[in-house]
């Protein structure tokens, strides 16, 4: 008989973790496709910087999102200024 953390825990977790990554993998090919077929519809080109024809983009976005920094005005409450668009 196994561990009854790994049974109840640890399986179920990696579950999730697996079917959250093909969900996240699927989401961000999906906008790339999405904004290559805008970009068809508005004669432009669309996202091709990164990778072959495009296709490390989604990758690009990602370390793009988690390198922007969170600008606070100096003068500003953090915690308030960060609290504001959540009470909206």
């Amino acid at each position: 008989m196994s561990d009854p953390l790994i049974q109840y825990l640890a399986i179920p977790l990696a579950k999730i973790v697996m079917i959250l990554g093909v969900l996240l993998f699927i989401v961000a090919y999906l906008t790339l496709a999405e904004r290559k077929v805008l970009a068809y519809m508005q004669v432009r080109i669309g996202p091709n910087r990164v990778g072959p024809r495009g296709l490390f983009q989604p990758i690009a976005d990602v370390f793009k999102l988690f390198a922007k920094e969170d600008l606070v005005p100096a003068n500003a409450e953090k915690f308030v200024f960060m609290l504001a668009p959540l009470l909206i």
